[in-house]
């Protein structure tokens, strides 16, 4: 089959303007967070009009914003803020919001969110490691405490996909979570998340991800591919980007850049053009679920109105 030169949606970046001092995390004097390196190069501000300029040589017609460490006592901030930004080329047509799920105001916080129309996700970072350096997440075992999942168990009655951000460590518990709440329909952030390079590591990465994938009401997304490969090749992306889409498939995968995240070790460029060269062997059919089909339906992105993203 040839190259993949259809539409895509991405299924997963960010954008902030740190002119409004809500990205705590990217303060400068903010310490190193998940394993990503020197967050330095991503102190600037990155708006529609950076995403369109990085994107410009794909056929990207849509994307879906995830959220990107706004002040957690004011995940409502960031969602009205996307949506004083022209979205006339669909960036972003829809949007995976923050909730703090443990919190004593979730349900209300849900419902402020869900009656945004592009709200159609929410985020609660679970990646949690012994090492500080590494973690998101301010505690380890969040998504089996009961406060927690009563707040998860709201989001399938708001049609609501959950965004599932765990450490392979946390994949097994994450495949009981799905089991729990079968109605709920989950998307595995950044394959994974397989920090560990060794062979070790990659071994309970590959087996975590395969007990999370039998659940049918999980999907994943294949992005940020070089936050743990940091000196990646082509060689080496493939079969993390081939794991995946055996485990799930090409309905319940999709790819998404990340950007500006992945940004610090990779263009925009590199990025989907290796998404492209390991999927080049794929039927249409399964290029454009990969690309475009499964994000579509997922995140319900219309696609109809957005015109790509004409610089």
């Amino acid at each position: 089959m040839p190259i993949y030169s259809g539409p895509i949606i991405d299924a997963h970046h960010h954008l902030w303007d740190l002119d409004l001092h809500r990205h705590p995390w990217l303060d400068a004097a903010a310490a190193q967070r998940g394993g990503l390196g020197d967050l330095e190069p991503l102190r600037r501000n990155y708006l529609s009009e950076d995403y369109r300029r990085d994107a410009a040589r794909h056929a990207v017609v849509a994307t879906v914003h995830v959220e990107a460490g706004w002040r957690s006592d004011d995940s409502l901030g960031e969602t009205r803020w996307l949506e004083t930004l022209d979205k006339s080329t669909g960036v972003p047509a829809r949007y995976v919001a923050h909730v703090p799920l443990a919190s004593p105001h979730a349900a209300e916080l849900i419902d402020a969110q869900a009656a945004f129309d592009r709200v159609v996700g929410i985020r609660d970072i679970l990646s949690w490691d012994p090492d500080p350096a590494r973690r998101f997440a301010a505690r380890d075992g969040i998504m089996d405490e009961s406060a927690w999942r009563a707040s998860l168990a709201l989001l399938a009655r708001r049609d609501l996909v959950f965004d599932l951000m765990a450490f392979p460590r946390q994949l097994a518990a994450a495949a009981r979570l799905a089991a729990d709440f079968p109605d709920q329909p989950f998307v595995v952030n950044h394959c994974g998340s397989p920090i560990d390079r060794d062979e070790e590591g990659m071994r309970r990465w590959r087996e975590g991800l395969a007990i999370l994938s039998r659940r049918e009401n999980v999907a994943i997304k294949i992005s940020d591919l070089v936050a743990y490969d940091h000196d990646w090749t082509l060689d080496s992306l493939r079969p993390v980007v081939m794991h995946c889409i055996d485990c799930f498939g090409p309905e319940r995968a999709m790819f998404g850049s990340d950007f500006p995240v992945a940004g610090l070790h990779a263009t925009f460029d590199e990025v989907y053009d290796s998404f492209k060269e390991i999927t080049a062997g794929f039927s249409e059919a399964e290029q454009r679920a990969l690309f475009f089909g499964t994000a579509q339906r997922i995140y319900r992105v219309d696609t109809s109105s957005s015109g790509g993203l004409a610089t």
